[in-house]
């Protein structure tokens, strides 16, 4: 059976990778949104403006650079998200990791002053 403080290390362990995961996402859309933004702006001429999205769809270079920025802006927002998400999650295994410790730490210390003192022979 597996103890408690065993089960929030491997719990920790396993929102820390999803939280480095998850920061890769990130950076995934972070190039192909910046990627699709200079494909837009090389290839065309003129491209129009919606936020901070280039598009001209005359073009298939075009077609191509709003694919890309499209992809990557919903994946830069998603991976950010849930790295936060997994971040906290992964302080909330610690904190109460942290709790555990202590009370095994108490128990530990009480027994040590329970113990009486042996006599010497």
């Amino acid at each position: 059976m597996i103890s408690f403080t065993s089960y929030l290390h491997e719990r920790a362990e396993e929102s820390r990778h999803k939280e480095s995961i998850s920061l890769i996402i990130a950076v995934l859309g972070a190039v192909l949104f910046v990627g699709g933004v200079l494909v837009t702006l090389a290839t065309t001429s003129s491209s129009e403006w919606l936020l901070i999205i280039p598009f001209q769809l005359n073009e298939a270079s075009g077609v191509l650079g709003l694919t890309l920025t499209v992809v990557g802006l919903p994946l830069l927002v998603f991976g950010i998200g849930l790295a936060i998400n997994y971040s906290s999650q992964r302080e909330w295994y610690f904190d109460e990791l942290r709790k555990a410790y202590h009370l095994q730490e108490d128990k530990l210390k009480s027994k040590s002053k329970q113990k009486p003192v042996s006599a010497k022979k």
